[in-house]
């Protein structure tokens, strides 16, 4: 598959606007684990095989394990997560596919066991990915 435009070079501001909202994220209270868990199983559901490369790296780097990153794809069959990274794995999941809406469950869940600040700025931190995720999915941005 061959890249298409550089969206960088050729929208540089509504990128630097996208880094905005990238830095906004790395300044919440969201820990670096949390942050990577919800990167990494929104560029899987969307099929971001960049982003994927790029945030399971990330992961890896911060002391994540393979085996939970593996199992990121059925990540309801294990007991490799706590409860509030199902919760936040969950929410994730229903945020990125929204045409099935959130639930109230998910969404009760994750404001239960993580408040409510919290569980906002988890919605930024996947709204952002999932954006990330259709640019680069609609110019072929390529792993390394």
């Amino acid at each position: 598959m061959k890249s298409r435009l550089k969206m960088a070079e050729i929208v540089p501001e509504a990128y630097k606007a996208m880094y905005g909202l990238e830095r906004y994220i790395n300044g919440t209270e969201l820990s670096k684990g949390h942050k990577h868990l919800i990167k990494i199983r929104a560029s899987q559901i969307n099929g971001c095989a960049f982003c994927i490369n790029m945030h399971t790296e990330d992961a890896r780097k911060d002391g994540e394990t393979e085996k939970r990153i593996y199992a990121l794809n059925a990540w309801w069959d294990t007991n490799y997560f706590t409860p509030e990274e199902r919760a936040l794995l969950a929410l994730t999941e229903e945020v990125t596919k929204i045409t099935g809406r959130v639930s109230d469950e998910t969404y009760e869940n994750a404001v239960n066991l993580l408040g409510e600040k919290y569980t906002a700025e988890a919605i930024m931190a996947i709204a952002v990915i999932n954006t990330w995720n259709r640019m680069s999915i609609s110019v072929h941005l390529m792993p390394e």
